[in-house]
C-alpha cells in the first residue's frame, strides 16, 4: 500500500472527538486511508446526533490486509464498549480504551501502519496514577525510555522536560542527563522528520534564572547540559528566563523551546496559538500524534467544537515519513 493507513483511536466514549472527526472528513478526501478504532454503537449514535452523512464500512481484522481502503466512507474497526444501565462505567470504559490502544499498537508493530492518532482520554481514571500521561503510557507499552512530548506549531513548538509532574517534584527530576537527552531527541526528530536542523532555546528553572540558594540549578545543571550539546554541533542556546523567552523578538530566534516543566512552556504556547497545535510523541518506533485538546465533556453534543487541531494532525502525518 503506497500510503499506509493512519490509525485513529477515538478514545473516551463521552468526548467531543467524534464531532470534530466528522467535521474533519466532511469536506476533504485525504490521501492516506483513515481507519477509525471505535465502538460501532457509539459511532452510529454520534452520526445521528450530528446529522452526519457518510457511509460506514466495518473492517474485519482477519481480512484487513486484503482490503482496498479509501476515504469515501468511514473505515471502522469495531471495539465493543459496554454500558451499565445505559451509562458509561469507568471499569468498562477503561477496558474499551485498553483494547483500542492494544489493537492500534498491534497494527503498527505488524507494519500495517506507522502512524497513530488518538482522541483524548480521562487521564485520572484511565491511567490510575500509574503514568504521568498518555505519552508515558505509550512509552511503557513500546518499551522505550527516551521519549518527549512536543507541542508542535510550524511557527514555534515547545517541549517540557518534565510533563504532568507536581511542581514540588520538578526540581528533583531535573538532571543534566535528562536535559541532554531531550535536546538530542529534539535535534534528531527535526532532522529526520522535518528535514532541517532546529534552533533550540532552553529555559531556566528558576525565575530570571536566579536563586537565593547556594545551589542554582540553572548554572550547575541546565547550562552544563546546553554546553555539552553545543560541542556536538546542536544549535542550542540558554538558559533563558521563562518570562521573557516568549517575547516576540526572542521567540522568533527559535524553532522549539525546551522548558523545565509542563506549564512553563504550555501556558505561553496556548496563549499564543490557543489550540492551533498538535501533540507529538518523539522517540517511539512510529509516529503518534494527538489533537491538542481534552475530552471536554461540557461541550459534548453542542456541535461547536473546532476540528482545526485534528485537521493539522492528519495533514502533518500525511507530509512526514
Amino acid at each position: 500500500m503506497k500510503n499506509k493507513p493512519i490509525i485513529i483511536v477515538a478514545g473516551e466514549p463521552n468526548s467531543i472527538f467524534l464531532e470534530i472527526f466528522f467535521k474533519t472528513i466532511k469536506n476533504k478526501i485525504y490521501k492516506s486511508p483513515l481507519i477509525l478504532i471505535c465502538c460501532k454503537k457509539i459511532l452510529i449514535t454520534q452520526i445521528k446526533k450530528n446529522n452526519f452523512k457518510k457511509k460506514l464500512r466495518v473492517l474485519e481484522l482477519k481480512k484487513l490486509k486484503k482490503y482496498k481502503i479509501d476515504n469515501k466512507c468511514i473505515n471502522l474497526i469495531d471495539i465493543e464498549c459496554k454500558k451499565i444501565n445505559n451509562k458509561f462505567d469507568t471499569y468498562l470504559t477503561n477496558k474499551y480504551l485498553i483494547n483500542s490502544f492494544n489493537l492500534a499498537l498491534k497494527l503498527v508493530s505488524g507494519k500495517y501502519s506507522d502512524k497513530i492518532i488518538n482522541g483524548p482520554v480521562n487521564k485520572t481514571s484511565f491511567l490510575k496514577r500509574k503514568f504521568l500521561g498518555v505519552t508515558e503510557f505509550f512509552s511503557y507499552k513500546c518499551k522505550v525510555k527516551k521519549i518527549g512530548m512536543l507541542i508542535y506549531n510550524k511557527d514555534l513548538s515547545v517541549c517540557p522536560l518534565t510533563t504532568h509532574l507536581p511542581i514540588k517534584l520538578v526540581a528533583k527530576n531535573i538532571t543534566q542527563k535528562k536535559i541532554e537527552e531531550k535536546i538530542n531527541l529534539l535535534d534528531k526528530f527535526y532532522l529526520k522528520k522535518l528535514k532541517f536542523k532546529p534552533n533550540i532555546g532552553v529555559t531556566g528553572m528558576n525565575p530570571h534564572c536566579e536563586s537565593i540558594l547556594k545551589f542554582n540549578e540553572d548554572e550547575k545543571i541546565v547550562l552544563k547540559a546546553i554546553n555539552s550539546q553545543k560541542t556536538k554541533g546542536i544549535k542550542v542556546k540558554g538558559p533563558y528566563p521563562a518570562d521573557t523567552i516568549f517575547l516576540k523578538k526572542n521567540r522568533e530566534k527559535f524553532d522549539v523551546i525546551l522548558g523545565m516543566y509542563h506549564d512553563q512552556v504550555l501556558t505561553p504556547m496556548k496563549s499564543l496559538f490557543e489550540f492551533d497545535a498538535i501533540n507529538i510523541t518523539m522517540g517511539l518506533p512510529f509516529l503518534r500524534v494527538t489533537p491538542d485538546h481534552g475530552p471536554n465533556h461540557k461541550m459534548v453534543g453542542k456541535n461547536i467544537s473546532s476540528p482545526n487541531s485534528l485537521v493539522k494532525a492528519i495533514n502533518f502525518l500525511e507530509h512526514v515519513d
